[in-house]
Order: structure tokens, then sequence, then C-alpha cells
């Protein structure tokens, strides 16, 4: 891994990536290409270690010239591709751009790749990589009973954002039998940190609760998630690329499963203790809004496999993750009020949570 086109890599797990990539390792390059939708930005990649060994491209992965043009520029022979449109709540209002970002985006780099690596014979094949970012989410739901999604669970997605994520991953693994393409999955947990787009929950009810105003939380606020700090979820993706075995698939969970309304609870007091001029306690701005359609109620991540074959684990308690992510948005104002600066993230809290009925 020495030339490296990361996608997506201005949005918040991806930006997380490069950071962590460039001080990991001084040696490799990256080329980062993101189309600087409402949810990447600049702001995340300020301040960078070994800023020289890392361009920054505006452009749509869908683009198929200016993707075999930076393969061959920068001689890429590693494809981390997280680069998509992620909310689930987005997909459900308008499903279109995650058909074409996610489905078509991903085919789009898989044919550029195939002809650079396979057909131009331009890197060495066994040097080169692909790496698909995906979800616990193209596993569908869980009972209360069942046991944790497993890499040969059956996909069962359960919305746009779900289905259009399945796909491109059932694109990767079909590249790979067809065309013996060097692949590889990751399919992860829900993730939270530094960066964090703030229409997701955790920095969506820190930076609410911050603002004094009221905490929307979906139905009963018993869904559970499992969350996976982003630094947790860098460290796995560098270990799968450098170890992982090519064609494989492996999920990448943080061991922490919680209720969404004890993740909202527990973020409430943390800003009491940090934040004691506020409206304390902050749980009081907490108010139940109407579900989401079709909203699953729990995932859960078996990461046996990652743990005995690259000897990777979460290394992150939700708890002292969560103080962290608190403490970062506290203190990073200037972050906040560029994002908030944007028209697409007023206009969406509007349509998304301020017209949702309270239920009876």
């Amino acid at each position: 891994m020495k030339q490296v086109l990361v996608t997506g890599g201005a949005g918040f797990i991806g930006s997380n990536f490069v950071r962590y990539l460039l001080q990991s390792d001084e040696h490799v390059f990256i080329a980062n290409l993101d189309a600087l939708s409402y949810a990447g930005s600049l702001e995340n990649l300020r301040d960078l270690i070994g800023e020289e060994r890392h361009h920054f491209i505006q452009g749509n992965i869908c683009d198929r010239e200016l993707v075999d043009g930076l393969l061959k520029k920068y001689q890429i022979d590693t494809i981390v591709n997280f680069a998509a449109e992620t909310h689930v709540d987005r997909s459900i209002v308008g499903p279109e751009p995650f058909i074409y970002t996610n489905v078509l985006g991903t085919f789009t780099l898989l044919q550029a790749a195939r002809k650079f690596w396979l057909q131009d014979r331009s890197i060495r094949l066994e040097e080169a990589r692909f790496h698909q970012i995906s979800t616990d989410e193209v596993y569908g739901s869980l009972g209360p009973a069942d046991p944790a999604f497993s890499e040969t669970s059956p996909y069962s997605p359960n919305s746009p954002y779900a289905a259009s994520k399945a796909s491109s991953d059932h694109l990767v693994r079909a590249y790979r039998h067809s065309y013996s393409l060097p692949i590889s999955i990751s399919n992860c947990s829900n993730n939270y940190g530094p960066n964090q787009y703030p229409e997701k929950l955790i920095p969506l009810v820190i930076l609410t609760a911050q603002a004094g105003k009221p905490l929307p939380v979906y139905g009963d606020g018993q869904q559970i998630r499992d969350w996976l700090n982003v630094l947790d979820h860098c460290e796995a993706i560098h270990k799968i690329l450098m170890n992982g075995k090519l064609g494989e698939t492996y999920n990448i969970g943080g061991g922490n499963p919680r209720t969404n309304l004890a993740v909202v609870e527990t973020i409430c007091e943390m800003l009491d203790e940090l934040q004691p001029s506020g409206p304390v306690p902050h749980r009081q701005l907490i108010q139940f809004v109407a579900d989401r359609p079709g909203h699953d109620q729990r995932y859960a991540m078996d990461i046996t496999k990652i743990q005995n074959e690259l000897v990777w684990q979460p290394r992150y308690s939700l708890e002292d993750g969560l103080r962290a992510t608190v403490e970062w948005y506290l203190s990073h104002p200037e972050w906040v009020t560029a994002i908030r600066a944007q028209p697409n993230y007023r206009q969406w809290l509007e349509e998304n949570y301020a017209k949702r009925v309270t239920p009876a």
C-alpha cells in the first residue's frame, strides 16, 4: 500500500481514516476524492499531519474519466471506497441519490480498477486492493434473542440506503469472482466521533442539547445499536488492508450495544457535568417523536473473525468514547459554526424533525 485513492475522504469516517493513515504510515501517499456534497467538508481536513502526502480532488466517483485519470496520474495501488450517501432518513425521503452514488459510483470505481490493474496491468496485481466500506444495515434487523450478525448472515436490507449498500457489496464480490479483482469488504456498526455531520444521532443530540432545544427521539427510543468509535474503525480498516485476505468480508463492531434512549440520556448526563450553565438536567429536553418508517429494531455484530485473523478488537468503551466526543464538539465551535451555516443543514432539520408529530 503506497499510492492510495480514498473516496469520500472529506466525510466523517473518510477524513478520520485519512488522518489515521497519514499518522500510521509515513511512506503512504493519499489522493482524496470527494464531491463535497452536504456531508463532506474541507473543514474536516484542516491541519493534516503529513499534508504534502495528501492531495485533495473535488469530484464525483461516478465520473469515469476523472477516476481513470486519477488512477493513472497517481499510479494508485489501493482504493478505499468510503464515498456514499449514508443517512437512512434521507434515503426514505429521496432514494435516487443513494442509488446513483452508492451503486453506480461503486460500479464506476470497479470498472476503472479493472481496466487499470487487470487490463492495462499498470500495477502489479499482488500489490493492488479494492476495499469496500459497508454497513451492518445490509443484514436487516435482529429480534431480541437473535444471534449477532456474522459474515455469513444473509443480506436483508430494509431501507433504500441499506439496499443500495447491499447492491454495491454484491457488485464488489461479483468483480472478485468474475474478474479476479483483488477486493475486500468490511461491514461496520454505527460509528461516532469527531467531525460527524450533525444529522446523525450523537452529534445531533450534543449540539441540540447544548443549544437548549428539544431532543427528538424516535418512537420509544428502544432501538438497539452497536456503537463503534471511528478511531477503532480506522484501525480495523488498516489491519484489513495490510493483512486481510483477498475476497473476504470482515465485520467491525464496537461491542457497545445500547438503546438509542440510553445513548441520549448518557450524553445529557455528560453535558450536565461539562456544561452546567445550560438547561440542567439536559434530559428534560428529550421529546419522543413519530418513529422512522420501517425502523430496524436491533443490530449486533459478531467480530470473532477479525479478532482471530487480524488480532483486532475495539479499544474504546462507549462511555470513554462518548465523553471524548462530547468534549470534541464543545471545544470546536468553529467547526460547528461552519457546518451549521450550510443551508442544507438547516433545511433538513426543519423537514425531518420540526415537522414530526409527537405521538399521543
